[in-house]
């Protein structure tokens, strides 16, 4: 398995990182906390190296305690802190209706690093990404303040998530990004115009819901029962009677070539992005070991150029209801 560079950093990672926000949000009730810095243990010892999460990823158990995802990760990692690279996030801040409230003002940054350096337990952050565009900020203020904290070695590098080529121009402009982290799979491939970009700024693509919440793996159905309001894949548009009929195509073409390969269906669709561009970086995220260890291996499957065209060329002609607000073809 090839180390990739994250941009224009000194960073080298394995080409397939960890997604940690399920065992805190959004997948559910929040994973039980010596569960989950175990499983997250284990995912380093499998040979992780690349760990994803976000301030905003909080969740509540039953009795009204709370989640930190950050501490986890942080308790987790803490005696193997220089071996890893950690990413997380500031900007974002969820209402109870699951709205989205936005803050990358200068002060909400400051605040924020603070207290993900407390969380985490660390006096610094490999990659700090500003998660959300805020209309209110100009890109060229969010940049000017990431710049200050990286000489003050609060944060090594930054990066943007959920970028439009023109803020990515405008910010890099002032203080050199390093990564974008970007929602990418089979099933939504809206951002790919931005490639050029990237390859042009010498910026890596982590790509985040790689298997579109799951629905790649062929593991779910429009019959599966999610865990309610915590879990947000319930009320996703793959996963309705006629999301999933639309998708049922790709799924089969995924099934075949899965056991040609001998891999199994998340694996081939890691390996389609892995092997497409050599800056991409998915980030799946998973709970169970059994799976986090199955994703990590695809970073050894290699699929050719030609085996990538005949893939695209397929998914030129489908048409999918994706979570992300598009409707992608």
């Amino acid at each position: 398995m090839q180390k990739r560079k994250l941009g224009n950093s000194d960073l080298m990672v394995n080409p397939v990182g960890l997604g940690c926000m399920g065992f805190s949000h959004a997948s559910g009730e929040p994973t039980e906390k010596n569960t989950a810095i175990k499983t997250l243990r284990q995912a380093y010892e499998m040979g992780y190296d690349f760990f994803d999460t976000a301030e905003a990823y909080t969740g509540f158990f039953p009795d009204g305690s709370v989640s930190y995802n950050e501490e986890l990760v942080g308790q987790a990692l803490h005696d193997v802190r220089d071996k890893v690279v950690i990413a997380t996030k500031m900007g974002v801040f969820h209402n109870e209706d699951l709205s989205l409230s936005l803050d990358s003002s200068p002060e909400t940054i400051r605040k924020s690093v603070e207290g993900s350096l407390k969380k985490l337990g660390t006096d610094y952050i490999d990659l700090y990404y500003q998660h959300r565009i805020d209309p209110k900020v100009e890109p060229e203020v969010v940049a000017e303040t990431m710049s200050e904290l990286i000489k003050e070695g609060k944060i090594r590098h930054w990066g943007i998530s959920e970028t439009t080529e023109e803020y990515l121009r405008r910010a890099h402009a002032v203080c050199p990004v390093t990564a974008i982290e970007n929602r990418y799979s089979m099933m939504a491939r809206w951002h790919e115009s931005i490639f050029p970009v990237c390859e042009e700024l010498n910026v890596s693509y982590v790509a985040f819901s790689p298997m579109a919440n799951g629905f790649l793996t062929g593991q779910y159905t429009p019959g599966t029962v999610f865990e309610g309001k915590h879990d947000y894949r319930a009320g996703m548009p793959q996963y309705t009677e006629e999301g999933y009929n639309k998708a049922k195509e790709l799924l089969e073409l995924l099934e075949r070539m899965a056991q040609e390969k001998n891999c199994t269906m998340s694996q081939l669709s890691l390996a389609w992005m892995i092997c497409k561009k050599p800056y991409i970086i998915p980030i799946p995220g998973s709970r169970k070991p059994d799976r986090i260890r199955e994703n990590f291996a695809a970073g050894d499957i290699f699929l050719t150029a030609g085996e990538i065209s005949e893939i695209d060329n397929k998914l030129n002609s489908m048409t999918f209801d994706v979570f992300g607000g598009h409707r992608a073809k």
